[in-house]
């Protein structure tokens, strides 16, 4: 009987292994793709792509696999998830996914077979990716951001070597990790470097709404208005310019963004033109009344090389974006500028499109004079332009479902809007342990949960006698069917599942109430598939090398540091006299 029963348990495995092989999306040779599905208890499904919208998909009941072939498109990255029972659902079987605040889709990527795309991962040098912390005084609060680093930054051939500086901003709700996992900005850059087309720069990507730590800024920071600015500028730079070798003058700072991230980069450029010379706008504009900016255009052409603005004209954006162009024009500000019409409007195919076009113009005279020079013209209005306007924005980015929400009795609460499904529970993962709490619905289709974050059992620390409640893994169970949190901006990579983080607020190993200590940098070092994580320069001593912990995993390893609390964990214990240690995760990417 005992072998009878494993026999089946393994042609059971077989089945299942089987099942989910047969379930991936799979990008046809003819430029078409098939988007797969599995879940035998759905009643509906429909997959959402940024090529080509929403499709109801086909059910075979033999299979259980809901399925629909869509295209043919151009090569490229497009965000795309599945709408089960009017739930948005990640695609359990795509390792790559769109970090943001708000949603969280799957990404598809298209190879091209004529040519490279300015994306692809070639065999050239690669630089590193470093995610940091540093302590804000605006906010009052530790910020994070991630940097890139040329290859051949850490040679010792180039130990004296300075670097120009691009601060590359992402757009609304999105995490300072976009431009690197969905943008590409690296890999884009890697390319052009090796191809002689691009200057060697560090790139930083901060986090565009330091708002989202409001519950650990003072209030008299918050009443002080424009938190990104002065985070940026009193905070980010500095920090940047001591840890970094950087070239610390306006013609080798350079600042760009796309869509809020414009908007932030092009003010924050026009304010500070002691500082940054070159300015890029990705689909975005901002405000034209920054003083003695517009107005002296001689004045304001002199400290500029490069102003670059492009937009797509199916952009909801265009009409605003090419106002602003007008406007430039009117009063003699020079700029070059750009226009598409085949990337899908406000996507971030046209932000890595533009990004790829202005990297061989930064930190380049010449070529950015030239480019200004001899740009296409300001398309004319037809008077079909679509206003943006604060009901565009409402309609866009809806007020958000507030999970997870700590309160101030130690609880934390759980929502997600699922006004279809029949039973819902929040599985909380915590020392290997899954404990299921039941949900109930209210009348607007919200489901909520509130527990004391004591009756979490949680996972023991790098410091074993050390118990916190920071850092714990969870999804929502709708149905049956395995839901991340699409309000919870954290997720954690994970090979076979994805989950989300829940990050509380009240310990002392939560990154954003750290307080003003020395931090370290978790540095991703696509080379040898490691991530590492480095302990502050005022922790190294003279002559003595940290002694170095090395862990093997199979789990992706930014899941294993940054979110897995390893990076925040070891600064703690090395501001609380711990002596310095180096930690080496092994994995994948």
């Amino acid at each position: 009987m005992k072998n009878w029963i494993n026999k089946q348990s393994m042609m059971t495995m077989t089945l299942l292994v089987s099942l989910s092989a047969s379930a991936q999306t799979i990008c046809n040779d003819n430029g078409t793709v098939t988007f797969n599905y599995h879940n035998a208890q759905a009643k509906k499904v429909a997959v959402d792509v940024q090529f080509a919208g929403k499709h109801d998909m086909t059910f075979d009941k033999k299979t259980g696999i809901w399925s629909v072939t869509l295209g043919p498109a151009a090569p490229d990255m497009y965000p795309y998830h599945f709408e089960v029972d009017g739930l948005s659902i990640m695609d359990p079987l795509c390792k790559d996914y769109f970090p943001n605040e708000g949603f969280k889709n799957s990404l598809l990527e298209m190879k091209s077979n004529k040519g490279k795309l300015a994306h692809d991962i070639l065999p050239v040098g690669h630089g590193r990716i470093e995610y940091i912390h540093y302590y804000s005084k605006n906010l009052g609060a530790t910020n994070n951001a991630i940097v890139y680093t040329p290859s051949g930054y850490y040679d010792e051939a180039n130990k004296d070597k300075k670097y120009p500086v691009f601060y590359l901003i992402s757009g609304t709700t999105d995490t300072e990790e976009v431009y690197y996992k969905v943008g590409r900005m690296n890999y884009i850059l890697d390319n052009l470097i090796a191809e002689g087309k691009a200057q060697e720069m560090i790139i930083v990507l901060p986090y565009g709404n330091p708002t989202k730590l409001k519950d650990k800024v003072p209030a008299d920071a918050r009443a002080q208005g424009d938190l990104f600015s002065n985070d940026l500028n009193d905070d980010l730079m500095p920090y940047i310019e001591a840890n970094y070798r950087t070239i610390n003058d306006a013609d080798h700072r350079a600042i760009g963004g796309f869509s809020r991230g414009g908007n932030q980069a092009l003010y924050n450029g026009l304010r500070h033109l002691d500082k940054f010379s070159y300015l890029c706008s990705y689909s975005s504009f901002t405000s034209t009344d920054i003083p003695d900016v517009y107005e002296q255009a001689d004045s304001t052409n002199s400290k500029i090389n490069l102003l670059w603005l492009g937009v797509g004209t199916d952009d909801f954006l265009y009409g605003t974006a090419r106002d602003y162009m007008e406007f430039l024009d009117k009063h003699g500000i020079r700029a070059a500028k750009t226009f598409t019409y085949d990337k899908f409007g406000h996507t971030w195919m046209n932000a890595k499109y533009f990004l790829a076009k202005t990297l061989p113009l930064l930190f380049n005279k010449k070529a950015s004079r030239l480019a200004m020079e001899y740009t296409v013209p300001t398309r004319k209005a037809t008077g079909k332009e679509k206003p943006f306007n604060l009901e565009v924005m409402s309609r866009l980015f809806p007020k958000p479902i507030v999970s997870p929400e700590y309160g101030d009795d130690h609880s934390v609460t759980f929502r997600i809007k699922a006004p279809e499904a029949q039973e819902v529970h929040v599985n909380l993962i915590a020392d290997g342990e899954n404990k299921s709490l039941k949900m109930t619905k209210d009348t607007t289709g919200v489901w909520s949960v509130t527990t004391k974050l004591e009756n979490i059992k949680l996972p023991e620390t790098l410091d074993k006698a050390v118990t916190h409640h920071a850092y714990y893994k969870y999804f929502f169970d709708v149905d049956g069917m395995h839901v991340v949190d699409p309000n919870d901006m954290y997720l954690a990579d994970d090979n076979e599942e994805k989950y989300s983080i829940a990050l509380n607020p009240d310990d002392e190993y939560y990154e954003p109430n750290m307080g003003d200590i020395a931090y370290g940098k978790v540095v991703v070092d696509p080379n040898n598939n490691t991530a590492t994580y480095y302990p502050a320069n005022k922790y190294w001593k003279a002559g003595e090398a940290p002694r170095r912990i090395v862990l093997n995993g199979t789990e992706p390893i930014q899941g294993m540091t940054r979110l897995g609390g390893i990076a925040s964990v070891a600064d703690r214990l090395l501001a609380n006299g711990a002596e310095p240690f180096i930690i080496t995760v092994r994995g994948n990417l």
